[in-house]
């Protein structure tokens, strides 16, 4: 930490506003992942700022003593990107939902992405909506039963770290409420990111959706459904690292280590600076009941180098500023002019 920024810890950011989140929620968890890393990023508190749109994970800033703002459905991350650009030097962290950020806020996510705003997003997929009682959302499965499909959801299910891969996303990542250690890895990843960071978050709706994810988050099954990538590691799993990813062409196979007597070295070998490879592990989505699915990846898809929005914009204004004389009308005219007679 900078020896010039006021230290605080983790009680520092807890706030006195009860939590109105269900018991048993999986929030919890990611507020006070959030609050243990960031006394150690080394940012003045008062620079960090949250910005949520609408939905159980949107009572995010309450819950954090810094700034923030609970802002309007689906638009958090056009009200953080006119903040960063006004105030680049802030640390902008934005808190949404599946139904928040990939229904009503789509098209926002996306155009942040593509612009890469130097800010962090924090997307909270529970596959249901929860504060509006149990609506199917944009990433419910098919045939999902809820109060508004009791028939079961003919839409096919979006799958937020494929769409931020299309939108080139420079930063894309997954973790889970039930893996802190985990949690904690990513967010300091996130926020060491020079650019627009989005961090998928599996996050427990016990109320709506109890278990959605619990093939990837219980002991009994966890290691055998879930994909802990780390740059230059092979991409091994199993209850005893038995098993690993190989790719036949572009297809990815899984590979019995024991069976085959394969190395692990021999196996595919994770890097998060590989976009085709990153677009290939985006897709191991399949529905975990298949008999011959793909594991389910955690940590860092991908990661770039990008210049950054605000940064051009900054430019923009000083090389303005720096041609005095300039006519704004005339710039704003233009090359072209038409004369009406």
């Amino acid at each position: 930490m900078d020896a010039t920024v006021e230290k605080f810890t983790s009680k520092d950011l807890v706030t006195d506003q009860e939590i109105r989140w269900c018991p048993g929620c999986g929030d919890y968890s990611i507020v006070k992942q959030v609050q243990t890393v960031m006394p150690d990023l080394g940012i003045p508190r008062e620079n960090i700022v949250f910005v949520s749109g609408i939905g159980c994970s949107s009572r995010f800033p309450y819950y954090m003593e810094t700034y923030g703002m609970h802002s309007i459905h689906g638009r958090a991350t056009a009200i953080a990107s006119g903040l960063k650009a006004a105030r680049p030097e802030l640390s902008v962290w934005i808190v949404t939902g599946d139904g928040d950020s990939l229904s009503i806020g789509g098209n926002h996510t996306i155009h942040l992405l593509r612009r890469n705003f130097n800010v962090n997003i924090l997307l909270f997929n529970n596959q249901i909506y929860g504060l509006t009682k149990g609506q199917y959302s944009p990433t419910s499965e098919e045939g999902k039963v809820t109060k508004s499909t009791p028939m079961g959801s003919i839409d096919h299910p979006f799958n937020p770290i494929a769409l931020c891969m299309g939108a080139d996303a420079t930063f894309v990542a997954r973790t889970m409420d039930r893996d802190p250690k985990h949690q904690q890895a990513i967010l300091r990843r996130a926020n060491d990111h020079k650019g627009a960071s989005f961090v998928e978050i599996y996050q427990n709706c016990n109320v709506f959706n109890d278990g959605a994810f619990e093939v990837f988050t219980e002991k009994s099954s966890k290691k055998n459904e879930t994909l802990f990538m780390e740059s230059g590691k092979p991409l091994i799993f199993g209850d005893n690292n038995d098993k690993g990813i190989k790719l036949d062409g572009f297809n990815p196979v899984v590979v019995d280590l024991t069976a085959t007597g394969a190395s692990a070295n021999d196996m595919w070998i994770h890097d998060e600076h590989d976009r085709v490879k990153a677009g290939i592990l985006s897709r191991f989505f399949d529905n975990p009941s298949k008999p011959d699915h793909l594991p389910r990846p955690f940590g860092v898809f991908y990661e770039e180098s990008r210049g950054c929005y605000e940064d051009g914009m900054t430019r923009q204004i000083e090389e303005a500023k720096a041609k005095k004389a300039a006519d704004l009308d005339a710039l704003l005219r233009g090359k072209e002019i038409w004369t009406i007679n």
